[in-house]
């Protein structure tokens, strides 16, 4: 019987090698390996594509087709035994507009459809531009976006919510970029990555093509689209922190001609943390449809449904405070101050839809509409950025003072983008012109509100926003361990010296602050002009947009408030080709960004009789991007100098602490260096660097003016690396993934006590491909040293410390 079964298995393996191709594909001019090329036998549309060697291993036999960006596809008879397929070079045009998905498999993308809106190649494009491709998010096991972009120059993490300083910038804006089009609120929990095909980080205030985007830089989620190969793969991972996930990513034609594809992308994540009762559980699900009737007409449509269940996290807090004295290792960074009864609940819905037409081979229009309905339901107790104090005023630095918050709202967001495209020549003058038109209409729907509890109970049971010790006889009291007598609060304060965490409801407390959200209505248009001229080896980017804003406080109520503002916005971008492999580049940009009441996520209000003045920001940047190495290593280096105005600021009143005015100015200068491509035909890399000198211009403290900016270090890096193995080596069917984190200290956001000292991080990882498989199984170490270290803080009681030493193991299938 046991040589029965050996016999069967050879029989079985021998016949399962003789219904399987395999080759390499290289390309026929430099004879390197073609990475992320499409293999597909044509009798029956199975497919795969070739890994980091350019190596395909294909089940069955016949005529195949191979297909890559940039080369001529070539049909061919596959063989019995392996062989090479040499693909010749050929200029391929880009879509206008991002309809079809892009089939290569690197951690460089060359091109971008949102930056200039002219599907240009980002080497022609007169400013930075960092990118995360699928790949890197893949192999980094970079699940959630502040994974991801942590490795572009000069992105910041700020804390644990999706908020981030670029280039020294503190994003403003409650959202997100996605497929070019402006959402709101990704801000408090981290997204999934699981429907993205790039990150694009586009550096400096791109108002000239986006509404009302951030100084420092504009996060561009750019999502999967269908192929016209089949490929699907499945993905299920467990980790640290209770972290179990599974992924899937369906694509490929729905009919013979291939006019009619789709896509499927769908995540669910269960997710606890190394801090103490934090939750992260979500479901993503997202289908998409491309139809193709011609060569002249594509549509697309997407549906991206998101769920979040989960907790706030707000931060560490430690005690002592005393400045240049207190220790930050004197609570465990596990320490929360919520409750077990906590939650933060929310539920999106983005459906967009996507036409481009080309009318001739030199006018195209294009055009798009997203829709997104975003809600939350929120319950938290958290700080009021305060230490408890005794009867005497004085504060007591083991207690921090509490609130406990509840919150719902309803958004809707609207968005249209349209415009037409016409190239030409005029003798030696090459023309691509752009004309469009933005809307960004957002609304905050009516019924939303947060109560809040806080201040001190009063001995006829009422509740005190505040305790004055001139009226002290009037609080309620109680002493807390060490014999101190404090006034009673309305909410208990977190002892940090015994933490405890008890199931708690609203109940508990007195509710003596209850806020309406009003209803709201902001409304962005715009038009713009762009124009590239080329002239030999000059091509100079001109723009002009014009917006209207308008801000509807209370809209379709009674005592509606409207703010309108205008702004033109010129662009000016000078590229000139050194030579085919070097661009040099200058560019200037301004930015522009209408602050009105309901701009912020609580309604907050201008000085009696005035406007708050919109956020002015201008770019001033040159520098060089260049294809090295046979067009394998992409290089960009830059240096830029960000000035912004008007930033919204607390008056300070004593009556109105509320009050905010618009006032300061900061300034920020730095140097970039990012790297991204193949070392050799098996080694990728991924590397940047930035320097940010960025100071305080103006403020209401004199002491500040010219001091150091909050939440930004000087001097940042990142590496991630991958090695193959090669073929026919004892170790071919194994990777390996190697990273490296830098972060120079930072000035906290609101207390300039204490300094978050620098940190350096290294990450280890481990990918197992078996030869001739669609099964790779990969273990990521994320923090090997163990490393203590903060991404950041606001104050002694909210610091933000990063995940120790943390491993992830995932199982991907290819069918």
């Amino acid at each position: 019987m046991k040589h029965l079964f050996t016999f069967l298995f050879l029989c079985l393996t021998i016949s399962l090698r003789a219904q399987t191709m395999s080759g390499t594909v290289i390309d026929a001019v430099t004879g390197s390996f073609i990475p992320g090329a499409t293999v597909q036998l044509t009798n029956d549309n199975t497919g795969t594509s070739t890994d980091s060697t350019g190596h395909f291993s294909l089940p069955g036999k016949g005529t195949i087709r191979v297909s890559a960006v940039g080369y001529r596809p070539l049909t061919m008879a596959g063989r019995a035994v392996a062989f090479v397929v040499e693909l010749i070079p050929t200029a391929n045009e880009l879509q206008t507009v991002e309809v079809v998905g892009r089939a290569t498999r690197e951690y460089n993308s060359e091109y971008s459809f949102s930056a200039t809106k002219i599907a240009a190649l980002n080497k022609d494009v007169p400013q930075a531009i960092g990118t995360v491709t699928k790949e890197l998010i893949a192999d980094r096991q970079a699940f959630q976006l502040a994974d991801a972009v942590k490795v572009i120059s000069g992105v910041v993490p700020s804390s644990y919510y999706n908020q981030y300083a670029i280039r020294g910038i503190s994003q403003n804006e409650e959202g997100q970029i996605v497929n070019g089009m402006r959402t709101r609120q990704y801000y408090f929990m981290q997204p999934l990555t699981t429907n993205i095909e790039r990150v694009e980080v586009i550096k400096g205030p791109a108002t000239a093509a986006f509404s009302s985007v951030d100084p420092g830089g504009s996060i561009n989620l750019v999502t999967k689209k269908p192929l016209a190969t089949t490929r699907r793969e499945i993905g299920l991972s467990v980790g640290s922190f209770s972290t179990l996930r599974g992924t899937m990513d369906f694509t490929g034609p729905l009919n013979a001609s291939k006019t009619l594809l789709y896509r499927v992308n769908g995540a669910y994540q269960e997710a606890r943390s190394y801090r103490d009762l934090i939750r992260n559980n979500q479901l993503l699900f997202s289908p998409s449809f491309s139809y193709i009737p011609s060569e002249r007409t594509a549509i697309n449509a997407e549906l991206i449904i998101s769920r979040m269940d989960g907790n706030l996290d707000r931060g560490q807090p430690i005690f002592g405070a005393v400045a240049g004295q207190t220790d930050l290792n004197s609570t465990p960074i596990s320490l929360n101050l919520g409750a077990a009864s906590d939650y933060f609940r929310s539920n999106q819905l983005l459906l967009t839809g996507t036409l481009a037409h080309r009318f001739t081979d030199r006018v195209s229009l294009n055009g798009s509409y997203m829709k997104q309905t975003w809600q939350e339901d929120l319950q938290e107790h958290r700080t009021t950025g305060a230490f408890g104090v005794d009867v005497a005023g004085q504060p007591v630095t083991s207690l921090a003072a509490m609130q406990f918050v509840q919150r719902r709202q309803f958004w809707n967001v609207d968005n249209v983008m349209a415009y037409l495209n016409v190239t030409g020549q005029t003798g030696p003058l090459g023309h691509n012109l752009v004309v469009g038109y933005d809307l960004h209409r957002w609304q905050k729907l009516k019924g939303g509100g947060q109560n809040v509890a806080r201040g001190y109970l009063l001995k006829d049971g009422s509740v005190a926003n505040s305790y004055t010790v001139a009226n002290a006889a009037n609080y309620q009291t109680q002493t807390v361990p060490g014999g101190v007598v404090i006034p009673r609060p309305n909410v208990p304060h977190f002892d940090l010296t015994n933490p405890t965490y008890t199931i708690r409801s609203a109940d508990d407390y007195t509710i003596n602050v209850r806020t309406a959200l009003q209803p709201a209505l902001t409304t962005t248009n715009a038009i713009y002009v762009q124009e590239q001229l080329k002239i030999k080896r000059l091509t100079l980017l001109l723009g002009l947009r014009n917006e209207w804003f308008e801000d509807i406080t209370n809209y379709g109520a009674p005592g509606t408030i409207t703010v309108t503002k205008t702004a033109l916005l010129p662009r000016l971008g000078l590229t000139y080709t050194i030579n085919p492999s070097v661009n040099a580049y200058a560019t200037y940009l301004r930015g522009y960004q209408p602050q009105a009441n309901t701009v912020t996520l609580l309604p907050v209000s201008a000085p009696a009789g005035s406007t708050f003045d919109p956020l002015e920001s201008d770019l001033k940047e040159v520098g060089v991007k260049a294809d090295l190495l046979g067009n394998r290593l992409h290089v960009t280096s830059a240096l830029y100098e960000i000035n912004q105005r008007n930033l919204l600021m607390n008056a300070n009143d004593p009556t109105n602490p509320d009050l905010l005015v618009t006032r300061g100015a900061e300034r920020s200068r730095g140097f970039e260096l990012d790297l991204a491509g193949y070392l050799l035909p098996n080694w990728q890399i991924n590397a940047s660097y930035s320097y940010i000198d960025a100071i305080i211009v103006n403020d209401r403290e004199a002491s500040l003016i010219g001091a150091r900016k909050q939440n930004t270090p000087i001097h940042s890096g990142n590496l991630w690396t991958r090695y193959n193995f090669a073929s026919g080596t004892a170790l071919a069917d194994l990777g390996i993934g190697l990273g490296a984190q830098y972060s120079g200290s930072k000035i906290p956001w609101f207390t300039r006590g204490f300094e978050v000292p620098a940190y350096t991080l290294f990450d280890l990882a481990v990918y197992y491909t078996p030869s001739r498989s669609s099964v790779q199984l990969a273990l990521n170490m994320n923090n090997v040293l163990n490393t203590t270290y903060w991404i950041g803080a606001q104050n002694y009681l909210r610091l933000f410390p990063g995940a120790p030493r943390n491993t992830n193991l995932t199982l991907t299938y290819r069918f």
